[in-house]
Order: C-alpha cells, then sequence, then structure tokens
C-alpha cells in the first residue's frame, strides 16, 4: 500500500516538474516576445490597423523651345470603395451607378467584395468626384489623380508619344524621359478598428508627393504646325500615302520639327484614324495602333535615291578621286559588269562636268566616282559617315541601316549604292550625315531634350550629346556647300529657290520594292544659308500619285517652309550669290 503512494507521489512530482518546464518555457518565450521582438509585432499590429492611400505625383511638363507648354496634367479622381466601412451598401451601389453611368451589377460585386479596397472607376472628372464626395457615403472614397493632357491634340504626336492608365509613358518622348518625367508619389495612411473601420479624429500620416521635372525640348510650336500643314497640304494634293519632314540645326542638332502625316490624337491614342478602316479583330486593331503610333522618320528605313549622291560626291571629293571641273560622259545609261543601268535621262546627259553632273542628278556621273573610289574606300567612307551605326537619337525605336557586307559588295551593288538604291537608311540618318557634310565636317547627334528642371527651379539637369568631329574636311565642306547651292539655283533643284535666300539641296525619286509595283518616294533635302547652314530639312512624300518627281513636288513644299521660318528664326535675307565668292578647288 506505501508503495503505491510513493509510486502516484513520484508520478505527481514527475507531472509538476513538467508543468514547471512548460510554464518556464512559455514564460521565456513571452518574455522574449515582449522585449526583445516587441518592435516587430508592435509594427504588425500597426500594420493590420493602417490603411494606405496612394496620392499620385504630378508628371512633369514638357515644353517646347518657347517656353509653350505641349504636354501638361489635368485633374482627374479615382473612385474606389472599402468594404468593411460601407453602412448602406444598397444607397452606394445606387449613386455609384447613376453617376459614373456604370451597371449595377457591376457595382454591386466590387462593393460587396470583402477586400481591403476595390476600384470603381479610375480618370473621372474631378466635377464627377467632387459631385460623389457630396453624397458622404461611408466607405466611398474619392481620391485626386492626374490625367495626361496634350493642349494641341495631334501636334507632333509621334515625337512626343502619351502615358497609359497608370500615368507612365508609353512611346516617344514620354518613355524617353520617364525618369524625369514620372516624380514620386505620396501616401495616406490612416488608422482602423478591428473591423477595418477607420477610426475618426485619429492622426493620419501623410507623404507627399513630389512632382516630375519639366522636360524642356528643342521642338518649335510655331515651326511644328506650319510644317504639318504643309504636310497635310501636299499629301492631300497628291494622294499620298503619308508625308513626313524633318527640320534641324545642322550645327547642334537640335531639331525643331518632326512631322508624320497623318498624326493622331494624343487625347484618344487609341481610336484609330478614320483612314485606317475597321478592324476585323482585337489583334489586328492592335497592330492598326502599332502602325499608327510608329515614327517613319527614325522606325523605317526607305532607299534614299537621289539625295544620298551627297554622300557619294563628299566622299569623292574627300579621297581625292573627282574634283569639281572632272569631265564625264553619260549617253543614258553605264554598263557595270554584265548589268546596264540607266540614267534617268533617257537619252543621256553628254558631256559634262562633275558639278554639271550633281546639278543635272545624273546617276552615270555618281557611278563613275563610286568605281574611283572601289569597295573598300568607299565602305570605309560609309563607316567613317556614321552611316553603319544608329543616330542615337533621343527617341525610342530607332532602326539600323541596312546595308550590304563588304564581303558581298561587288562592283554592281558598288554602283547602285554610288547613287541611292540597294540599301536602306532612316530619313534622320540622311539628315544627320547630311548636316555633318555641309556644317563643316562635324556628325552632330540629332535630339529634342535640352534640360530638365525641377517644379521649383533648384534642380537644373542639362542634356549634353556627342559630337565627332572631322569626318570630312573643312574645305570638302564648302566645295559641298557650293555644290548644293548649284543644284537649287541652276540644276534639278531649282523648285527648291527662295527669293533672297541662298539654298543649297538635292532632289530625289526613289522605287519602292518589288520595282514591279511602281509606287515612288519623292523627297527633298535643303538648307539655308548655304554658306553658313542654319536650317536643313528633309521632306519624304510616299506613294504620290500622278507626278512624282521629287524636284517637281517635294523641293516647293521645303521651299513654302523655309520662305515662312527663315525669317521667324531670325535669319536674314541676302541677295548674294555664291559663284562670285567661291574658289573651285582644283
Amino acid at each position: 500500500m506505501s508503495s503505491n503512494k510513493t509510486h502516484h507521489r513520484e508520478k505527481i512530482a514527475i507531472l509538476f516538474f513538467l508543468l514547471f518546464l512548460a510554464m518556464t518555457g512559455l514564460m521565456g518565450r513571452l518574455i522574449f516576445l515582449m522585449i526583445f521582438r516587441s518592435e516587430h509585432y508592435s509594427a504588425m499590429a500597426l500594420d493590420l490597423h493602417e490603411r494606405e492611400r496612394t496620392i499620385k505625383a504630378a508628371r512633369g511638363t514638357i515644353i517646347d523651345a518657347n517656353g509653350t507648354v505641349i504636354a501638361t496634367n489635368r485633374t482627374v479622381c479615382t473612385i474606389s470603395v472599402i468594404h468593411n466601412q460601407i453602412r448602406k451598401a444598397d444607397e452606394v451601389v445606387a449613386v455609384l451607378s447613376k453617376e459614373l453611368g456604370l451597371q449595377e451589377d457591376e457595382v454591386r460585386k466590387k462593393v460587396e467584395k470583402y477586400s481591403s479596397r476595390e476600384i470603381i472607376k479610375t480618370n473621372v472628372d474631378k466635377a464627377m468626384g467632387d459631385t460623389i464626395r457630396s453624397y458622404h457615403l461611408d466607405g466611398v472614397k474619392v481620391d485626386e489623380d492626374y490625367k495626361r493632357y496634350y493642349p494641341y491634340d495631334t501636334l507632333a504626336s509621334t515625337v512626343l508619344g502619351f502615358t497609359g492608365g497608370d500615368n507612365q509613358g508609353i512611346i516617344g518622348l514620354e518613355v524617353k524621359y520617364e525618369q524625369y518625367l514620372k516624380g514620386l508619389n505620396g501616401k495616406i495612411l490612416t488608422m482602423s478598428d478591428a473591423a477595418g473601420i477607420e477610426i475618426e479624429n485619429a492622426a493620419e500620416d501623410r507623404i507627399e508627393p513630389v512632382a516630375g521635372q519639366d522636360l524642356h525640348i528643342s521642338l518649335d510650336v510655331n515651326v511644328q504646325r506650319y510644317c504639318e500643314q504643309a504636310a497635310y497640304q501636299v499629301m492631300e494634293k497628291k494622294g499620298a500615302k503619308r508625308v513626313s519632314i524633318i527640320v534641324m540645326n545642322p550645327q547642334n542638332g537640335e531639331i525643331m520639327a518632326m512631322v508624320n502625316a497623318p498624326e493622331f490624337n494624343l487625347n484618344d491614342p487609341f481610336t484609330l484614324n478614320a483612314d485606317a478602316g475597321v478592324p476585323a479583330s482585337d489583334k489586328e486593331k492592335q497592330d492598326l495602333l502599332n502602325k499608327m503610333w510608329r515614327n517613319p522618320c527614325i522606325n523605317d528605313t526607305y532607299e534614299p535615291g537621289s539625295t544620298f549622291k551627297i554622300v557619294t560626291a563628299a566622299a569623292g571629293l574627300e579621297a581625292g578621286v573627282v574634283k569639281l571641273d572632272d569631265h564625264f560622259s553619260c549617253p543614258g545609261f553605264r554598263v557595270v559588269e554584265d548589268r546596264k543601268i540607266r540614267c534617268h535621262k533617257v537619252g543621256g546627259h553628254g558631256s559634262e562636268t562633275f558639278l554639271q553632273g550633281m546639278m543635272n542628278s545624273c546617276n552615270p556621273v555618281l557611278i563613275d566616282v563610286g568605281q574611283r573610289l572601289g569597295v573598300d574606300n568607299y565602305y570605309k567612307y560609309f563607316e567613317q559617315f556614321g552611316l553603319k551605326g544608329k543616330t542615337g537619337i533621343d527617341l525610342p525605336g530607332e532602326a539600323s541601316t541596312i546595308m550590304h557586307k563588304k564581303d558581298n559588295m561587288g562592283l554592281v551593288e558598288l554602283a547602285t549604292v554610288s547613287f541611292g538604291q540597294s540599301f536602306q537608311i532612316t530619313p534622320l540618318q540622311l539628315i544627320t550625315t547630311a548636316s555633318a557634310i555641309i556644317n563643316g565636317g562635324n556628325r552632330v547627334t540629332p535630339h529634342f531634350g535640352v534640360k530638365s528642371v525641377s517644379t521649383d527651379g533648384a534642380s537644373v539637369h542639362e542634356f549634353t550629346y556627342p559630337v565627332s568631329e572631322g569626318i570630312i574636311s573643312a574645305q570638302t565642306s564648302e566645295t559641298m556647300r557650293y555644290i548644293l547651292e548649284q543644284v537649287v539655283a541652276e540644276g534639278s533643284g531649282k523648285r527648291g529657290q527662295v527669293d533672297g535666300y541662298r539654298v543649297g539641296g538635292k532632289t530625289a525619286t526613289s522605287e519602292k520594292l518589288p520595282r514591279s509595283l511602281k509606287k515612288y518616294i519623292s523627297s527633298f533635302i535643303g538648307f539655308a544659308p548655304a554658306d553658313n547652314p542654319q536650317v536643313i530639312a528633309l521632306i519624304t512624300i510616299d506613294e504620290p500619285e500622278g507626278i512624282y518627281y521629287g524636284g517637281t513636288i517635294a523641293a516647293p513644299v521645303i521651299a513654302d517652309i523655309f520662305k515662312n521660318i527663315l525669317p521667324y528664326l531670325g535669319i536674314e535675307p541676302t541677295e548674294e550669290k555664291s559663284a562670285s565668292a567661291f574658289r573651285i578647288y582644283g
């Protein structure tokens, strides 16, 4: 009997010991959590009771060369609901569906969904947001936000680009300078009870947003608008598929205008242009939108045709294989290996100097210059002029030159390249290379961005761009300016003349692929003043109907643009003739 009692006492002692250990462990754990982990669990508890709402930062504006705002913001509202704070669900559903023009079933699903926050609608006009706020509905939140707004609708649409629903840049300058424009969002932190209901009179933490920086660009609204007007006029007159115009300062690469007609409405970028047709599917619509948003000046390549003779001439002069008074013979064609390559003048130009060959835009003369250079030398200058790479413009999606590999370039390919066929470049690459040839030999980087400035003006970031100096000599550059001035004064570019101004330039009429379609791109590149170029412009007219020669339909457009923008830019007219001041280098 006593042994049983002793056995029970041992069991009880063991039990008490185990309970003591358990209690000691629990107390130790509790002390550990209360002392050493208190900050962690306090933060978790705070997070559980805090509700966070974002305060959107205002996106930086985009400002043109004159200080005109061309991209800004409009205040809009985001309407949302918090389930645990709603007291009259039916009233909330009725008011929101009525005021926002939404289906009741759609609104009710979100109102009855148990979540921390459900967005009912974004980009609501501020007036409507104020109306909904005036109902004082528990659980309904009206937060102010920003929506991108473009005061000029279609102006420079493919250049500026637009933003998406989250106000982030999608294409154009909007996406290229996103890091400067976007700003830093703020926050509102409020306290709620265990049921998720906001506690009245509780302290509210607020982190203010930081607005994005303003982007100052070289684009000039007045020059852009005039160029767009000219582009639409010639597009309508010639029934063209598309017209692109670039106007740039050849001395520093600042772009004053870049037009791609037809442009699209930046305030409604997901609506197709009227001539785009009706898409059969969502995929087809997206394809059409992507096509509408493209910037052909930098995204698309084409055969430049005779405007590229500027490059062949500059390379020939720089290499010393040709002089202005060298004589050539043009019977209307040139035979290269087994190929008969024709001149645009079927009967030929007869005997002519190199200068006259350029003025006449004679293919055989430029073929001969290319043959004198040879494949190795021509390829060297092609690379030296920067034509193998990209221009480095501050816009996304720039296309590269499509050129024969050197090993695959025979005499026939050399001949066709010499007058601008059998390879492709972008319009921007052509005008950038031409700028280097006429500005003294410095290849500048074409660009729009000038500087970014914080809203308080305290921070200013000046953008800089690389310059490749001496791609040709100053003497060759001067000779090229003279040649191209004569092309406009007395040659194929006569329709590019502007009264009172010395203008240089080159025309082109290039046949699109496949040749059997007989579709053409008419173009003209011009610059002024010819002795000290301050403006260079390129127009490409895609698939004009009827007369399609660049000298006939493209050159007059640039002449008209120059007639209007040169005085505006403060470039004084002069009647001085180039021949009296120019020395022919022999």
